[in-house]
């Protein structure tokens, strides 16, 4: 496994319940600042194998980027339930909800 994608899987597998972090925020912090569509390969690729918290993870605008109506709503609920307000176009208040790693 590659450096980079061994850090995307340590940064997602660390964000706290109740809080998400951006596809950039995470190839930022994973040490490639211009890789988040690498992040999203990693998500699609290893969520399951790694048990990721896929969910906590949104774009930039801090809305759901999934549009397929089945795990849109997965991701939903799942947000939902850890006390993250979801609007109804699938939006998320980055300032409140934003993890920053130290």
């Amino acid at each position: 496994m590659q450096p980079f994608t061994q850090n995307v899987i340590n940064v997602i597998r660390n964000i706290p319940e109740g809080r998400v972090m951006t596809y950039g925020q995470i190839a930022r912090v994973a040490g490639s600042p211009r890789a988040a569509r690498q992040v999203v390969r990693v998500l699609h690729s290893m969520s399951k194998k790694h048990h990721l918290p896929w969910h906590r993870v949104v774009n930039s605008k801090g809305q759901i980027s999934i549009k397929e109506d089945d795990s849109y709503h997965e991701q939903l609920l799942s947000l939902e339930s850890e006390g993250i307000e979801v609007g109804k176009d699938g939006s998320i208040d980055l300032g409140k909800y934003q993890y920053f790693p130290e």
